[in-house]
């Protein structure tokens, strides 16, 4: 039933002591904090944690969603907006423009999952979020700019929205001539696969856009049979898959981690696309891989991967007119 997702996303565990009970794990010798799981809230989908291995405290799914001590120390060179989406904030709350041709859309500011290392975790969404009062400006604002031939719709997740909301928002976007692409960036596919509903195809099916959907992998066993199910649908429905994964400390700095993604993303229908450095946002410093060791894996997966399975490593920097690629040490 096309409810299952929403139903499944309402059982999310929202507290700590739940999802240690669920793994097996004990509070005692964890570095956990409740303090910063209130900072920024914990949510994980049960069929999320379901690929977690119980008893396992240094399991790579378990890693990135789990509230710790870390988050709460103030390093250096961290920052509340690491990438500066405030400053590409144009005048219509709801849109961001940092590259030619392109806008982001800000759908919504809810996720499926909250990943800790993410660089919108401070990001005010009461303030910015698309709501239905903002959307018509919006639109107006890519309808007058025939420069824009792109809109990506982000959040938080697009695909958080119902599939009545998501359909209106691409039916619009598609009423803008000069708009030829729909890209959108999305974890459901990976946390939540049951959210690929009949609906949701059927908009991504009949649209005139060229939809490109951005999944978010970062480990190879987030990658399961009911991922490959959800994402073979996609591509079915004539979407191009395409993956972005952030270099994590602990999680997937190794090279046989980094080349088991690719070669199971290919193998569930996705290209591998970035590996983003870290964005330093404040509260994510213990995630972070220095450059050296980025490039080092980088020059293994070359090694031992084609051409095509290498996904690119950037960093994205604030004013920048696009990602910093990096292949070598200057």
């Amino acid at each position: 039933m096309s409810d299952t997702w929403q139903a499944e996303l309402a059982e999310a565990f929202t507290r700590l002591d739940d999802l240690l009970d669920f793994l097996g794990l004990e509070r005692a010798g964890l570095p956990v904090s409740d303090e910063a799981a209130t900072a920024f809230r914990l949510k994980v989908p049960r069929a999320y944690a379901a690929r977690m291995k119980p008893g396992d405290p240094d399991d790579p799914l378990l890693l990135q969603v789990l509230p710790l001590k870390h988050e709460l120390e103030d390093t250096p060179g961290y920052r509340m907006d690491p990438v500066g989406d405030l400053a590409a904030v144009i005048h219509e709350a709801g849109l961001l423009q940092k590259y030619q041709g392109r806008v982001l859309m800000i759908t919504t500011g809810a996720c499926a999952v909250h990943c800790r290392y993410c660089f919108r975790r401070h990001f005010p969404y009461s303030d910015h979020a698309l709501s239905k009062r903002r959307e018509q400006e919006a639109l107006d604002h890519i309808a007058g700019n025939p420069d824009i031939r792109e809109v990506i719709m982000s959040g938080g997740d697009p695909w958080v929205l119902t599939d009545a909301q998501f359909a209106a928002r691409v039916r619009a976007i598609s009423q803008i001539p000069q708009v030829v692409r729909l890209r959108l960036h999305t974890r459901l596919p990976v946390v939540l696969p049951a959210r690929v509903t009949g609906e949701l195809l059927e908009t991504l099916q009949d649209t005139r856009l060229e939809v490109v959907v951005v999944i978010h992998a970062n480990h190879p066993r987030e990658l399961d049979a009911a991922t490959a199910v959800a994402l073979k649908r996609l591509a079915r429905a004539g979407c191009h898959l395409l993956n972005q994964s952030v270099l994590l400390k602990g999680i997937n700095d190794c090279p046989d981690t980094l080349v088991s993604l690719s070669e199971t993303l290919f193998g569930q229908g996705v290209m591998p696309y970035y590996l983003h450095l870290l964005d330093r946002a404040t509260g994510t410093a213990h995630f972070e891989v220095g450059l050296e060791r980025a490039l080092g894996l980088m020059h293994e997966l070359r090694c031992r991967l084609p051409g095509y399975l290498v996904p690119r490593l950037v960093r994205e920097e604030s004013g920048q007119p696009f990602k910093t690629p990096f292949d070598s040490v200057a």
